[in-house]
């Protein structure tokens, strides 16, 4: 088995249909039931449906111990495909919602990560995001809240949600605040709009690796760009063919842009949710072993995680 390495999957966006129940159980919640299709999985039919489905999953979510145990077995059923290696995105928004406080939370998931190393061996890591559509000014409390409370488990700071609303530039205080104190630093881009995207989050923001960045393949000038830079693309082709972005494995740009010499990294996204895991995205990817144990070095080298954790990794896991 090709020890494998992930650093896109959304902690939230990981939870399997099974697991979302028993939570629910716990918590004395019912699930609505046309949240399932017939055989089980979760049922959407359209980027916004795929977000409606999302929220109601996270309804099942109401204490500390219940993000402790998402980030366990996601850690676990990595470990089970070869992952040697996860850097899970976590948003403080929703258990803030719950009222659970930041560290509570945040000590919740370093006990899943423990006990995932501790069971399978296999190291994981987080990444603080804040979500696009709801402003910069929540991106830099999100920040001042993440450096006033440092662990070192928590290695970088990135931001999801919708691409359409504002712009790079206007999150880059709470960049600029972030790369300052030493974390390193993503952003999801052109993966629902195109290359400017891309442009604009590489101009703007003291990036090293970019969420998704398929669309970058539109642009040969943009790849040679990024090739230069040596900046890791957080490529996820199950996620981008399930929502429409291309209509499937051989159409998309993955090969495209390694042919172009971008460094790119293979990534679940929200697996359950796209019908795939990290050992699908390598096993569908058409790569051979050779570059697939390139991926994983890619992988672990563009990682946020402290040097003596990723020399260990490179050295021992994947010579």
């Amino acid at each position: 088995m090709i020890p494998k390495a992930e650093i896109h999957c959304h902690l939230e966006g990981s939870i399997p249909p099974k697991l979302a129940v028993a939570l629910a159980e716990r918590n004395g919640l019912v699930l609505p039931p046309n949240l399932f299709d017939e055989k089980g999985h979760y049922a959407w039919t359209d980027f916004w449906s795929f977000l409606q489905s999302y929220d109601r999953v996270c309804t099942a979510l109401k204490t500390a111990r219940d993000f402790r145990d998402v980030i366990y077995t996601y850690l676990a059923g990595a470990a089970g495909e070869g992952a040697v290696y996860v850097e899970m995105f976590c948003s403080p928004e929703r258990p803030a919602a719950l009222g659970i406080s930041y560290a509570a939370w945040l000590a919740a998931l370093v006990e899943g990560i423990d006990d995932a190393e501790r069971d399978f061996g296999i190291v994981g890591r987080i990444i603080i995001i804040c979500i696009r559509h709801l402003g910069p000014e929540r991106a830099d409390a999100m920040v001042q809240a993440m450096i006033a409370e440092p662990h070192p488990y928590v290695v970088g700071f990135g931001m999801g949600g919708d691409e359409a609303k504002f712009a790079p530039i206007d999150f880059a205080p709470a960049y600029r605040h972030a790369h300052e104190s030493g974390y390193g630093c993503t952003v999801h881009a052109g993966e629902v709009l195109g290359p400017d995207s891309v442009w604009a989050s590489i101009r703007d923001l003291p990036v090293t690796r970019i969420g998704h960045g398929v669309r970058s393949a539109d642009d040969p000038a943009l790849m040679e760009e990024l090739a230069r830079r040596g900046i890791v693309l957080e490529v996820c082709p199950g996620s981008n063919i399930a929502l429409g972005l291309y209509p499937d494995r051989a159409s998309h740009p993955l090969h495209r842009l390694i042919e172009a010499g971008v460094r790119v990294t293979l990534n679940s996204d929200d697996p359950p949710f796209f019908h795939t895991t990290l050992g699908t995205e390598y096993d569908h990817s058409g790569l051979d072993e050779r570059a697939l144990r390139k991926i994983a070095r890619t992988t672990i080298d563009a990682s946020f995680v402290d040097e003596a954790t990723k020399r260990r990794l490179l050295e021992e896991v994947l010579p």
